[in-house]
């Protein structure tokens, strides 16, 4: 055989080989791990190494040939370019579907629902039930000076400016992080038309917020809200004492569930029976309701409120006319 000839004979060989390998990788790529269905969540540590993942995925059964899933890969040139967090997979889908799945970071988001008027306490704790950060780190954080005023805020604490929402967090996301997330969903609600509205009504941010959360503590009834914000900005202008239960509450370490005479004589930052103005800042997280209560309260001269004990209140103009209320609804007499 002519020199030339062997040279193409040679040429010929490698070509089919290269195309038979190349065809046995495209078949092994877009064809599915397995036959079952069988949901795997897989937690990818940032910083991890392409190998350490790789035998990750081989011991959940995601991957059943690495070499191959090793070639795949190279050849995409995306073995740098795995991303790091918390994935659902499923045994059926393909190696290149999985990897496709790893490149992109399409990650697993835990829905995480913060109701209106939940407190920091309280938040940290929903974080911590599912499962994202630990209450105590979360609660460092949210009582981070630095960090608050880092954000452009008053106080010295988060309280007040966590937006209750629902959220979607990854697993391993920080304290910090959540905290921002939550801060600038509060500014995008908080709009600089409010912000115009609270100096024009003689507020800082800060005071709306810490009156929102009252307001947000006091009633549950959307209605109710623009009434009890013009109770209570009634008083102040007239300098008495807001007398507000839920800012008592807020004062007392470990409360019981046990409002007492003692409590309401005992003076703490927080206790309106006892202060003149404002508590020093939110005793909650309130919601965008309670927010446009303050700014646009109701155009009502009412200077007092009772629980009728139905989740609703009777509002009063004079103190004679509440106490009448007090004793038909907490004292049960006419």
């Amino acid at each position: 055989m002519k020199p030339a000839n062997i040279i193409l004979f040679v040429a010929l060989l490698v070509f089919l080989a290269a195309a038979g390998a190349g065809f046995m990788l495209y078949q092994y790529a877009v064809t599915p791990t397995s036959a079952t269905n069988t949901t795997i969540v897989v937690w990818i540590k940032p910083g991890q190494g392409f190998s350490e993942t790789v035998t990750q995925l081989q011991k959940v059964g995601l991957v059943r040939h690495p070499t191959k899933f090793r070639w795949l890969v190279r050849l995409r040139g995306d073995d740098r370019r795995i991303q790091a967090g918390e994935y659902v997979l499923q045994t059926s889908m393909s190696p290149w579907t999985i990897l496709d799945t790893l490149v992109r970071g399409e990650i697993l988001l835990h829905k995480v629902v913060i109701p209106e008027g939940a407190t920091l306490v309280q938040i940290a704790r929903i974080l911590e039930t599912a499962g994202l950060v630990s209450r105590d780190a979360f609660l460092r954080a949210a009582c981070d000076r630095g960090l608050v005023k880092a954000l452009g805020l008053e106080g010295n604490t988060f309280e007040g400016y966590l937006f209750p929402e629902t959220y979607y967090f990854p697993k391993g996301v920080t304290p910090k992080q959540v905290i921002r997330k939550m801060v600038a969903h509060f500014r995008s609600v908080f709009t600089p038309a409010w912000t115009k509205r609270a100096r024009a009504i003689g507020l800082t941010t800060h005071q709306v917020v810490t009156l929102a959360s009252i307001v947000e503590k006091e009633t549950a009834k959307p209605e109710e809200r623009p009434l009890i914000s013009a109770v209570f900005l009634n008083r102040l202008k007239r300098r008495m004492r807001l007398e507000s239960d839920p800012t008592v509450i807020y004062g007392i370490k470990d409360f019981d569930g046990n409002l007492t005479r003692k409590d309401l004589q005992t003076v703490t930052p927080y206790n309106t029976y006892q202060i003149m103005g404002l508590p020093p800042g939110p005793i909650a997280n309130p919601g965008r309701a309670s927010i446009e209560a303050v700014l646009y309260p109701s155009d009502q001269p009412y200077l007092y409120f009772v629980s009728r004990n139905d989740g609703s209140h009777h509002f009063s103009r004079t103190l004679r006319e509440h106490n009448r209320m007090v004793r038909r609804y907490q004292h049960r007499r006419p």
